[in-house]
Formats: structure tokens, C-alpha cells, sequence
């Protein structure tokens, strides 16, 4: 200290060292945020010539892609941080089973060739086996997070690994959310896939993570496109949003409309009743399978996932001739009962006469065929 000059009080140094802890320690996170948001998992956004597409669509306003109708994502009274926090520490009874989920397994290689089956793999991935082409649709092995001790699968729902599955002619991304495109997985898979359909932006993603370009359409909604394989495909929109770190709407989501020789399947992604659906139905003259979302449902965004008492007029909406339900089973993403959807879609069968097939994880089932009816069951 120089000569006449006043010592510094006690309490302010105090202040100054607390001061520049909080500091230090304020400057650490966002290091340690700004590397995590930088892992590869994380993936990419668009970019390039990928931008300029994304920007020339027509869903694509004021810098992000919006949904056919106005959509909060959010309805409720609460921020999405309180919803979370609620959901992280709140009290729910019977988010998981008690017990392991059932399932079975089978080889799948051995799996008849020359018939169409669907495999479900647990909340929104399955396999399709269509026209003697292995189609893979959102497969999620692992953690539907980008931390393995956030949204673990439930004890038996993961009867198959990655490497119990065939090789595949399409892989089918609805769009980008961690429970749908999982890195480890799409880069396990990456040379097994022949060609990659998702939504506009969705392939900036998969092109990261190694995939040929070439090797990828990205569509819009509305769009169709026939593979190299000769599957026909075509994008519909959906009532969702996108995003896979801070910054949202900045990839397409959407449904999918697959044709194939004995008939035709909407690949329903996520997403929320709304208009575009009796759009969809009408557009492709109705449809021999709808596979719908059905679980993960709050009534703090209700407007971006089905809600129960939804999931019949959906059916009819879409025109229907039979149903399965998927997007439960595996994980707790919302705060009701995980089996609550397994006894939506059995009351949907019964009371609203929805055409239901019943899926169990790993069981394989028939599709596109005739079959007796059931008291509305099937």
C-alpha cells in the first residue's frame, strides 16, 4: 500500500474475492455448456447449399420452420424450465413398470421374405419389412438423451441391438428430437443403410456424423421422391417443432407417406391434432395402416402430441383401415403411467371401434393383409 493511502475495508475485500469466485466460476460454465453443446451428438445445424433449400421453403418464416397452424409449444400456465424441474423432481407414481416390460426376440434374419411384417422395437422405432425391403424407422438404442443417466429405457424393452438388425434399404428419421435420431445408433447403422429419407435440414445432422450425402433425400412437406430401391415416399407435415440444442425450429419434422404394392402406410412421427391430418387422409385417398403416436402426452403441450381422446378421430381423420400405436413402452418423457397408452388404445378399439393391432416389443406382426375382425380389435 503507497504512502497515505487508505487500506482497503475488511468487508469490501471480502466482497471483491466473492466477487471474482462467482466470476470464475460463472466463466467455467460456460466453458464446460459451450463444449458439451459442442459434442457430435449434438450434431449440425443447416448449412450451405442445405441453408439455402431450408430457406426457400414454404414452412420456413421468419427464421425458423412453423407448423400448419399456429402451435405453442407450451400451453400451459408454466415455462418450459418449471415443466422440467417439475417433471425431473415432482412425484409421479408409476412413470416406470415395476417389472421388466414383456417383449420377445426373434432372428430377424430368418424373418419370411416374402410377406409384410412390422417389428416394433420399442417407443417409436420399428422395422418394416414392405415389398422385400427392410425399412428402419427413428431407431433409438441406448439413452434418448444426450447424458446416459437422463430417460434410460425401461428393464426389457430392449430385447435387440443394433447389430440383431438386417441390413437396411431405407431409413426413415421423422425428424431430430434425441428420441428419434440417436447418434450412436445412425452411426452403428451407417454402413448397413442404403438410403437415408428425412426432413428438410434433418440430413446436415447424418452428413456430420459420416453419412455419404448421396446417400440422403431431405424432403418437404408434400414432397415425394422415389429411392434407388424403387420405394416411394413422400413427406406430410405434422404439428411439431425440432431442435436438438438451444436453438429450435431449425430442421423440418414431419410424417410419411410410404407406397408399396399392396398398399399404403402413413409413418406418423410426432405431433399434435390439428387440421393438416383430414388433409393428409384426403390427399392420399386413406390409408391400409396408420402407425400413430401415442404416449408422452401432457396437458402443458397438448397442441404437439396426441392426446387420448384424440387418437380415434386421428384414425378417422387420416381414413384409416387399420392402426398401431407407438411412442410409449420404452422410456418416461411425460408424467403419465407408463402403461396408460397400452389402455388408451385398447379403449379407443372398444368404444370408438378404431381397427387396432396390438404390438409387443420384438413380436413380429403381419401388415397390409387381411385378417378377421375382432369386436373392433384386430
Amino acid at each position: 500500500m503507497k504512502k497515505g493511502e487508505k487500506p482497503v475495508p475488511r468487508k469490501h475485500r471480502k466482497l471483491r474475492m466473492v466477487l471474482w469466485i462467482t466470476l470464475c466460476i460463472v466463466v467455467l460454465l460456460a466453458i464446460v455448456v459451450a463444449v458439451f453443446l459442442n459434442l457430435p451428438q449434438f450434431g449440425r445445424l443447416p448449412d450451405g447449399d442445405r441453408y439455402v433449400r431450408v430457406q426457400r421453403s414454404p414452412n420456413w418464416k421468419n427464421g425458423g420452420f412453423v407448423n400448419p397452424e399456429p402451435t405453442e409449444v407450451m400451453t400451459g400456465d408454466r415455462s418450459f424450465l418449471s415443466a422440467l424441474w417439475d417433471f425431473l423432481f415432482g412425484e409421479y407414481p408409476r412413470l416406470r413398470p415395476d417389472s421388466p416390460v414383456p417383449s420377445e426376440k426373434v432372428d430377424i434374419r430368418e424373418m419370411a421374405q416374402d410377406v409384410d411384417w412390422m417389428l416394433w422395437l420399442g417407443h417409436s422405432s420399428y422395422l418394416l419389412h414392405v415389398d422385400g425391403r427392410n425399412i428402419l424407422v427413428d431407431p433409438v438404442f441406448g439413452t434418448a438423451s444426450p447424458v446416459g443417466f437422463v430417460n434410460r429405457p425401461f428393464e426389457g424393452s430392449e430385447p435387440y441391438t443394433v447389430d440383431d438388425l438386417p441390413d437396411i434399404d431405407l431409413l426413415v428419421i421423422t425428424h431430430d428430437h434425441w428420441d428419434h435420431l440417436d447418434y450412436n445408433t445412425v452411426r452403428a447403422l451407417k454402413n448397413r443403410v442404403q438410403t437415408v429419407v428425412c426432413p428438410l435440414g434433418v440430413g446436415e445432422h447424418l452428413e456430420y456424423w459420416g453419412y455419404n450425402p448421396k446417400k440422403i433425400m431431405e424432403l418437404d412437406w408434400y414432397e415425394q421422391r422415389e429411392t434407388p430401391e424403387g420405394i416411394r415416399i413422400a413427406c406430410a407435415p405434422t404439428r411439431h417443432f425440432s431442435g436438438r440444442g438451444l436453438r429450435r425450429n431449425q430442421t423440418l419434422w414431419g410424417a410419411f407417406v410410404l407406397e408399396t404394392s399392396t398398399g399404403r402406410i402413413y409413418i406418423g412421427g410426432d405431433g399434435g391434432y390439428g387440421k393438416h391430418l383430414k388433409e393428409t387422409g384426403r390427399k392420399y385417398r386413406g390409408f391400409d395402416l396408420a402407425i400413430l403416436e401415442n404416449g408422452q402426452y401432457d396437458r402443458d403441450w397438448n397442441l404437439i402430441h396426441t392426446m387420448p381422446e384424440q387418437l380415434a378421430q386421428t384414425a378417422r381423420d387420416l381414413r384409416a383401415k387399420e392402426v398401431v400405436t407407438v411412442h410409449h413402452g420404452k422410456y418416461a418423457l411425460a408424467r403419465h403411467p407408463w402403461d396408460e397408452p397400452l389402455l388408451n388404445e385398447r379403449r379407443a378399439a372398444m368404444q370408438d371401434s378404431v381397427p387396432l393391432i396390438v404390438l409387443e416389443i420384438g413380436r413380429p406382426v403381419s401388415i397390409l393383409t387381411e385378417r378377421p375382425k375382432q369386436g373392433g380389435k384386430k
